[in-house]
């Protein structure tokens, strides 16, 4: 993503229709495969692991207990078609940046190409298929499914 190759000026940032933050310190969270979805579906976006929202909605980092763990928990999973769909990450779109004194894991989710959307999770399109709206992340409703299906060629 575009402008976010340094966490210098995290507090500026807000989560939006392209910045998800997760805190993360208990591991990965079960909500980062939704964004994951959602980002992939719509229109790409960076899921920043080790970072929390403040009331104001500024960002800020937090501490991870282990960013590298994280890494290697996270590129298991993504690459496990029983698990999620496809992967449409490279090695260079998870990045271990610096914010302050702390590590933050920066997931870099492009647009999936429509031969690969829907990109759901599990083995139900109908059911494991997110879009990003706003801040947050939607179950994609059947119709939106079975037209990312068709325009890859699969009914």
């Amino acid at each position: 993503m575009e402008g976010l190759d340094d966490l210098e000026f995290l507090s500026e940032y807000r989560e939006d229709n392209r910045i998800e933050a997760k805190r993360a310190q208990g591991g990965l969270p079960h909500s980062l495969w939704e964004t994951y979805s959602a980002f992939a579906n719509t229109l790409g976006g960076v899921i920043l692991l080790g970072v929390a929202e403040a009331k104001d909605g500024s960002l800020y980092s937090v501490p991870l207990l282990d960013p590298e763990e994280l890494v290697e928990e996270f590129w298991s999973i993504v690459q496990d078609p029983k698990l999620v769909s496809a992967n449409v990450l490279r090695t260079e779109d998870v990045r271990l940046m610096r914010s302050g004194r702390n590590t933050v894991v920066a997931i870099f989710v492009p647009r999936a190409d429509f031969r690969q959307r829907p990109v759901y999770l599990g083995s139900d399109p109908y059911r494991g298929t997110y879009y990003r709206c706003g801040e947050g992340d939607r179950r994609s409703p059947r119709h939106e499914v079975e037209a990312m299906l068709q325009d890859r060629g699969i009914d």
